[in-house]
């Protein structure tokens, strides 16, 4: 019998989640999204439990995001079971950050896309010295979803606009300073906090582990991401990266050129209508329109195909350049109608 995608346990007053799928990195499927949704409903109604704990199996990191392959799949053959599984998902990740008991995020290693959704919507984020954190969604033809336009868009100044166009991943205190997660923790000491979440209070166990994270990359590169990152347009934006005399920015504007033209300019706009939207469900609304209409474009199955499927890292996009990109269909995208 093969093991279980997720495993739900329950020790003492702790409800521990585990994403058990270590050989892929914990990618999610729908059945673990189901275990995970049925889960939370039920301790969120059990008296026993008093926290909850989410962490992935393995050393490699909590989760790499969705299943890619089954989407390509759906991108190439017109299917539908993509828009299925992320509604199910945008539904979990609501149920994550509506969660009525202390919600705790074992953020360690690899951290990204969908992993991110069942993660950073949680009420305490957890990240270690092997964290690494990423919406890498453009470099696939996608947009940031799993309500990672609410997240991105909520980040002080432009950090998330810088994250969400690059793809980058970033590490612990980064990650910490762009409102991806709350504290560090080292990774050494996971055993030990499971076994005293199970007993005392989330608040009080993890003011009681956390330290400080090693130094990131944003303490002295905000000045230039919050001037460059502004606006709504994206050749302007990859202009002044480009000029700036800075090298992270020029390495950035480089790191964009590489990306889906037709995904940084959705992913752009769809950041800037989030941080105007009441809350992150209707956040997760607008994602979900977004990517049906993305399901349909080419640039995801070619995306999927680069990076994934034949791995040559050469993506034939469709437009190849932002000023292809036609205003009228992203318009029709953002209206439904695309």
């Amino acid at each position: 019998m093969s093991a279980a995608p997720v495993i739900a346990e329950v020790h003492g007053h702790l409800g521990h989640l585990i994403l058990n799928r270590p050989r892929a990195i914990n990618a999610l499927t729908p059945e673990m999204v189901a275990i995970l949704r049925r889960s939370l409903a039920g301790w969120a109604a059990d008296d026993r439990v008093r926290t909850v704990l989410i962490s992935g199996a393995g050393e490699r990191g909590l989760c790499a995001g969705g299943d890619i392959r089954a989407i390509h799949a759906d991108a190439v053959s017109g299917g539908t079971g993509s828009l299925e599984f992320w509604a199910e998902e945008y539904r979990l990740n609501a149920t994550v950050a509506a969660y009525p008991k202390p919600l705790v995020a074992w953020m360690d290693g690899l951290v990204m896309g969908g992993g991110v959704g069942v993660s950073a919507h949680a009420s305490i984020r957890l990240v270690t010295e092997r964290s690494r954190l990423a919406m890498p969604e453009v470099g696939i033809g996608m947009h940031p979803d799993v309500g990672g336009s609410w997240l991105l868009s909520h980040a002080p100044g432009e950090l998330g606009t810088h994250l969400a166009l690059t793809g980058s991943p970033v590490g612990a205190a980064d990650g910490i300073a762009a409102g991806l997660a709350d504290h560090f923790v080292p990774a050494e000491r996971f055993a030990e906090l499971a076994e005293a979440l199970a007993g005392q209070p989330a608040a009080e166990v993890v003011a009681a582990f956390a330290t400080a994270p090693p130094p990131g990359e944003f303490a002295t590169s905000r000045a230039w991401i919050d001037a460059c990152y502004a606006g709504d347009s994206v050749p302007a934006i990859v202009e002044r990266l480009a000029r700036h005399p800075e090298p992270g920015a020029q390495a950035a504007a480089k790191e964009i050129a590489t990306r889906s033209p037709t995904a940084l300019t959705i992913t752009l706009r769809s950041l800037r209508n989030a941080a105007g939207l009441p809350d992150l469900r209707a956040a997760l609304d607008q994602e979900l329109r977004l990517s049906a209409a993305m399901l349909r474009l080419p640039d995801l199955a070619e995306g999927i195909r680069a990076q994934i499927i034949d791995k040559d890292r050469r993506p034939r996009w469709q437009p190849a350049t932002l000023a292809e990109v036609s205003p009228e269909l992203i318009d029709a995208i953002f209206s439904g109608r695309g």
